[in-house]
């Protein structure tokens, strides 16, 4: 198994839920993290926990849906710690609504965020870490690219899309060393899900942190291997028959 020891990693959506799970347990792991959360109070609360138990951790305010910032995100990790090692494209949103009733206005803020999002920093990263000589990509996808139910139309095409990128990424990545891998992860107990359904069973929902140390474990893989997709569920849950 491959070591985190010092490797950088960033971390979209870091400042809350699974974001913050997976810096923390990247953290523990010995990578330093880079919490970008497009709330930057968030971000700079999960550096603060990381740095107060040894770990080295930054804050970066951060939105994936705008190109701008997304390219300046790069060129500034670049020049603070000379590569980037891992990207965690984990940042997501959500509305709600019946197709007929969704603003276009929502879909148009669903897929910057949830595709366009992981496309412009997994562009803008690819040729970065291509000229490190590798690099890993995590894309948190959902069972949404699986399957679909109701009031979720922008988000199961963003998440359906991203999911093909994902493939599309590891195929082009492979021979530049770089490790695309798909988290296809069914519901968990983060304010994702709670903030718009409160009256969710917490029994039948997976603790964040148990998704994020699959995502430590596909980063750990031994150097000759990669797993491109792999599938996170808790036992109750019904998103997933």
């Amino acid at each position: 198994m491959q070591d985190l020891n010092k490797r950088i990693a960033l971390v979209t959506g870091g400042g809350r839920g699974l974001g913050e799970a997976i810096c923390q347990t990247l953290a523990e792991a010995g990578a330093t993290i880079i919490a970008a959360d497009i709330r930057y109070e968030l971000a700079a609360q999960v550096a603060a926990q990381a740095e107060a138990r040894g770990c080295q951790a930054v804050a970066l305010q951060l939105d994936v849906g705008d190109a701008d910032q997304a390219e300046r995100a790069v060129s500034h990790i670049l020049e603070r710690f000379g590569r980037l090692d891992i990207l965690v494209n984990n940042a997501g949103v959500d509305v709600t609504l019946p197709v007929d009733e969704l603003a276009i206005e929502d879909w148009d803020r669903i897929i910057a965020v949830n595709l366009r999002g992981p496309f412009m920093m997994s562009k803008y990263v690819f040729s970065l870490m291509k000229q490190q000589g590798g690099g890993s990509i995590v894309n948190i996808v959902s069972t949404a690219a699986k399957r679909a139910w109701a009031n979720a139309s922008a988000y199961h095409a963003s998440k359906w899309g991203l999911l093909g990128l994902s493939y599309a990424l590891h195929v082009e990545g492979r021979q530049h060393n770089i490790k695309v891998t798909a988290i296809i992860s069914g519901g968990m107990r983060t304010p994702f899900l709670l903030e718009r359904f409160p009256d969710l069973d917490l029994a039948v929902l997976q603790d964040p942190k148990n998704v994020a140390q699959v995502v430590r474990f596909v980063l750990t893989q031994p150097a000759e291997t990669v797993i491109p997709e792999v599938m996170v569920l808790p036992m109750r849950e019904s998103s997933w028959p």
